[in-house]
Order: structure tokens, then sequence, then C-alpha cells
């Protein structure tokens, strides 16, 4: 998406800042060889940056942890950062936003004697249209959510707190839900038989009055699954980090998807059973209106408005 003059967006490339068609990296950067790098996506509200510095403390930990070495601070990524969604600012309409996606790879794979001398990373910073339309029925309906046969990645093998661009694993599962529901969303569980996360974000339950969510033993330390915990406390609603089982999700009064677009997306169907009377509940209608009260924005409203424009 282009701002009314035609002027492109403008990509962060490894200390460039280039149109994003020309914005290209080499066949043999680790990102595209091995699927090697860790990611970040932040989305605006009225086109300020939500909880910036949250993501990039986590991005720094995962860099950390799977020893990628940026070459720069974190408030000098952040900075970066800010300077990225300034000069594409006019791409965004007055009731739009955007995403503000980092990638970091290890750079270009070395091979040989000196296959062990550290590259420089390669840094990808962009901004994209933040496109509500495919879910702004789910605040009203509910998504179907569906347990694909594919099971989580073991914390042993990879930790889900390294948010990474290896998605092969969660695109699978994501694939194998659909097949039961092309519109389904996915509820990946761990080896266990435990609930996991979602092909992008996690997975919440309200039971008896708890919002339950899985530990994050098994799923990634989402920023929104951080955002819900929090308002939830501060609205008075008892909050619970624990092991959950599909039986319940099946007996949850309310069960939910959050993660950066689009926040909180109701499930109102497990694997086929409505959840709870079938209705997006109260606790996620209480929460969806704190959280649009935070942001500034009327997220179902923003969501809905795409829709008719």
């Amino acid at each position: 998406m282009s701002d009314p003059s035609g002027t492109p967006r403008l990509v962060y490339l490894s200390g460039e800042m280039v149109p994003e068609a020309d914005a290209k990296i080499s066949i043999f950067d680790s990102a595209v060889m091995l699927g090697d790098s860790v990611t970040e996506s932040t989305r605006t509200f009225r086109h300020e940056p939500f909880r910036l510095d949250d993501h990039i403390a986590r991005l720094f930990r995962s860099m950390k942890v799977a020893r990628i070495d940026p070459g720069h601070s974190p408030e000098e990524l952040t900075q970066i950062t800010l300077n990225v969604l300034d000069v594409n600012r006019s791409a965004m309409g007055e009731d739009d936003d955007c995403w503000i996606v980092h990638n970091i790879s290890r750079g270009l794979l070395k091979h040989g004697p000196s296959a062990a001398q550290a590259n420089p990373a390669t840094i990808m910073i962009f901004t994209n249209h933040l496109d509500l339309r495919g879910w702004a029925k789910y605040y009203t309906e509910g998504c179907h959510a569906v347990t694909p046969v594919s099971r989580a990645v073991p914390a042993q093998s990879l930790d889900a707190r390294i948010k990474n661009r290896s998605r092969l694993s969660y695109t699978i599962a994501d694939a194998e839900a659909r097949l039961v529901d092309p519109d389904a969303q996915c509820v990946i569980l761990d080896v266990g038989g435990y609930v996991s996360e979602n092909k992008g974000g996690n997975v919440f339950a309200v039971i008896n009055g708890e919002v339950c969510t899985p530990t994050t033993e098994n799923c990634l330390a989402g920023i929104s699954r951080q955002t819900v915990l929090e308002l939830a406390q501060a609205t008075g609603l008892p909050t619970r980090e624990c092991r959950l089982q599909m039986y319940d999700l099946y007996s949850a009064d309310e069960v939910f998807f959050t993660s950066t677009p689009y926040c909180i997306m109701p499930a109102t169907q497990f694997n086929g059973l409505p959840v709870g009377d079938g209705q997006v509940g109260p606790v996620t209608r209480q929460l969806l209106e704190a959280w649009s009260n935070l942001a500034g924005v009327d997220i179902v409203g923003q969501a809905q408005r795409q829709i008719t424009e």
C-alpha cells in the first residue's frame, strides 16, 4: 500500500532505507538457506506503536539465545524502528494502522575454514498495512478452533519463547486444521497432549470465572497474552497460568485467541462443539472493551469499518 502521492513505502535493510520493491537479500542468507532468523511483529494504534519496548526486549532475548549479534543496542534498534515508522506514516489513512515487522538473520552463510567467523546480521524492518477484514466477523460470530494432528515442537528441541521465522511446523498444523474447516484457527497441542498455542497467537479459556492460559513452558510468551493477563487483573478477573487439556476447552465457558493484529479473537466452536452457549462470551467482550480503552481505538469497530470502505 502506497501513500496518496504514489510514493512507495521504505524498508530498513542493514543500514539503508530502500524502497520496498528494492529490498532484497542474498539467496545465501541464513534466513533463506536455513530459516535461521528471529522476528517480532508490533502493531500501531492511531499510528503509534503498541508496547514497542516489550517487543524489542523480547527480540533481544531471542537473539541472545539464538546467538545472533545485531550490532545495535536495544535503544539504537528502537530508534531505527521509529524512523522506519515515521517515513511511512503517510501511507496510512486516518483510521488505518500498520504492522511493524522485524526479521533479523545471522547473515550470509560461510563455508570452509572461515565458516566459524561471525557474519554481520541481516536486519530487515518494514511496515505493512494492517488489513483486519479477514478477522472482523470473528469478533461477533467467533471462530472455529480445531486441533490439528501435528504437535508443537518440544521445548527440549526449540524453546517456544524464541520467536523465530522457522514456521514450517506451525504452517503444517494450520493447514491440517483447515482440512476440517477452511476458516478454522488451530489449537496446537504439545507432545504430552496439553494445549500449546495457535499458529500466530496464544490460547485462553474462561473456566468458572478464571481467565486461564497455558504456561510459557510450551508456548510463546506473547505480548498480547501479557496484555490480556494485565487487563484481566486490572478489572478484577482472576487469572491462572496452567496446563490445559482439550477437555478444558470443550468444557470452558469461553475460549479466545490473542495475537498482535486482532488482539483478541473469540472462538465459539471447538472441534465442532459449541464453546459455552456458542456465543461470544461476556468476559471476552469485557476484555476487548478494556483493550480498546487502553489503546484509544475501538478494536472491533476499526476492523468492521475496513469491510465497508
